[in-house]
């Protein structure tokens, strides 16, 4: 195709206010006030939008995912302003989740893209993963009403417990499950498997998103 026609096809639409995937793997976020979006993820923007950094020595966003488990100095960041924002993570897939009012979702820190300032969370980091595997596992409790995006590496499938999955490959679950770890003692002391800690979904109720891939 010339110039003209790329330009032409390839021009995103920036009609309505809500959160839109200019294509799989690129999120475009209108902006009339502040959202939240993950550090370092901005590739452009047009308008007038500032951008703020939140450290984990902070409060409120700021345990989104600690320093003692992530190394992450500044993980999320809020963009403030008028105007219109483009954000993607490493080529990952983009998916959007609609939360209702009091609907909630858990999401794993490393799949959080960016949510709207409607969205209430709490940051949490699953103790007893952090003990037995290096990195830790923290997830964000989001809790509508509003958008969320999520990022994962290839497409994800949704699972029903009771399930065990790879801590590193699990995206989020539903709100009324609780995870728990569980060593798979069939691997010995000493064995590189890298398989040994497994997350534990129990129930018959809920769901569980993993990804193809080990973060």
């Amino acid at each position: 195709m010339d110039l003209d026609e790329f330009a032409r096809t390839s021009a995103p639409e920036r009609d309505g206010d809500e959160f839109r995937k200019e294509n799989n793997r690129l999120l475009g976020v209108p902006l009339d006030g502040t959202v939240t979006v993950k550090a370092g993820s901005m590739v452009a923007y047009t308008g007038d939008v500032t951008f703020t950094g939140k450290a984990s020595a902070e409060g409120g966003v700021t345990g989104f995912l600690k320093e003692a488990v992530s190394s992450e100095g500044t993980p999320v960041m809020e963009a403030e302003g008028s105007g219109y924002l483009y954000v993607a993570e490493q080529s990952k897939k983009v998916r959007i989740l609609d939360l209702d009012a009091g609907e909630s979702i858990s999401v794993s820190g490393n799949d959080v893209l960016a949510f709207e300032s409607s969205v209430d969370y709490e940051i949490n980091t699953i103790g007893s993963i952090s003990e037995a595997a290096a990195g830790g596992l923290t997830n964000v409790y989001l809790t509508g009403p509003g958008q969320v995006a999520v990022s994962t590496h290839g497409d994800p499938v949704v699972l029903e417990p009771p399930v065990f999955t790879d801590p590193d490959a699990t995206v989020a679950w539903s709100s009324d499950l609780s995870p728990s770890v569980s060593i798979n003692k069939t691997f010995e002391f000493g064995q590189t498997s890298g398989e040994s800690v497994q997350m534990e979904f129990t129930g018959t109720e809920g769901f569980v998103v993993v990804q193809p891939h080990e973060e």
